[in-house]
């Protein structure tokens, strides 16, 4: 065996990786994802660290840009989120049928899997293409476009269980309110 130290050794650097992720996140579960996503961006940009540089400030800064992206990425799900709700309250103002059916589309939209509500917002909210959204989203043109077909799927079975639930219902409306004896 080399007496010679590894200049990759992530290991000895893990419990000040710890702290500095836990000082970021403030949580001991976030800290710890924080820390394995940042270990895997190192280690996925390997040759990037310059020998003989120092190992641990690099390693930290590979936490704290991670931590950056996390929170821009949160940050920006919750405004897409946001702005999603502002125009549903927008709509409620106005005609109640139509409220209710925004706010029903709006739920099945926010019941969908992660992956298949952001490629369906960033094609049909966005605007985005698909070689674009694929793209943003760091996935390939075709598991965009499936995903986009499940998602769309699963809000037309919505769509057709509400029209059969309508459709069987009971109660009837009967008259418009008024006497109808004029």
């Amino acid at each position: 065996m080399s007496s010679s130290r590894d200049p990759f050794d992530v290991i000895g650097q893990l419990a000040a990786l710890r702290r500095y992720a836990r000082s970021l996140a403030r949580d001991g579960d976030d800290a710890e994802d924080l820390v394995h996503d940042a270990l895997v961006r190192a280690y996925e940009r390997k040759q990037t660290f310059k020998t003989g540089g120092n190992l641990k400030n690099w390693l930290l800064s590979i936490v704290h840009n991670t931590y950056i992206d996390r929170l821009r990425q949160s940050r920006s799900q919750h405004a897409r989120l946001t702005a999603a709700a502002q125009l549903t309250e927008i709509n409620d103002r106005t005609d109640p049928d139509h409220a209710v059916r925004l706010r029903q589309l709006q739920n099945a939209f926010f019941v969908l899997p992660d992956e298949q509500r952001d490629a369906l917002h960033l094609v049909a909210i966005e605007g985005l293409s698909y070689q674009q959204a694929a793209e943003s989203l760091g996935i390939p043109v075709g598991t965009l476009m499936s995903r986009i077909s499940r998602a769309r799927e699963k809000l037309r079975a919505l769509e057709q269980s509400e029209k059969d639930v309508r459709r069987n219902s009971h109660l009837k409306i009967i008259g418009g309110g008024k006497d109808d004896t004029d």
